[in-house]
């Protein structure tokens, strides 16, 4: 069992479950819905927003709807994979907002980033223009979303409550 498992209880793992849902929920429902009075869930709202596990809030947006209709996959190759070299790259990819998501990977490549658009062609100069500019790559691959199946930032929390064998 994880340590988190260990730490948070069924309370605190229901707040996060619902928080993540319904961001904008009042205290005193989520109180309601976990089972507890609206002072202590506000203090273990609080609590868990100290120790790290609730990072921020925030709205979901439609991008299509405010005209990103271009969602690029693009595999990043850097020349160096070492100190400060990788560092300004890493630095440089922070920086631009077109790049909603940013992963080292295993395999071939260093980063796979997501990157949105309004249109192939706006993504194209993005890409001449910016990405192959970076300090440190050496090479891009991209890949265009066809269709999104699933969106969804919620993470899942069954593995937190599974039992350990014996316990």
């Amino acid at each position: 069992m994880s340590a988190a498992s260990e730490t948070l209880d069924r309370y605190d793992r229901a707040i996060l479950e619902i928080l993540q849902d319904h961001g904008r929920i009042s205290n005193s429902e989520l109180a309601q819905r976990v089972g507890l009075s609206a002072a202590p869930c506000w203090r273990r709202v609080r609590a868990l927003e100290e120790a790290g596990y609730i990072t921020g809030y925030h709205a979901s947006i439609d991008r299509e709807k405010i005209g990103l209709g271009v969602l690029a996959f693009v595999r990043l190759d850097a020349a160096e994979n070492t100190g400060d070299i990788l560092h300004r790259l890493e630095d440089a990819i922070r920086a631009i907002p077109e790049i909603v998501s940013c992963h080292y990977i295993s395999g071939t490549g260093t980063f796979e980033l997501q990157v949105i658009s309004t249109d192939l062609n706006a993504f194209s100069q993005f890409a001449r223009e910016v990405l192959i500019n970076l300090p440190n790559v050496k090479d891009l691959q991209t890949r265009f979303s066809l269709g999104e199946i699933k969106t969804r930032t919620a993470l899942p929390f069954g593995h937190l409550t599974k039992k350990r064998p014996g316990g």
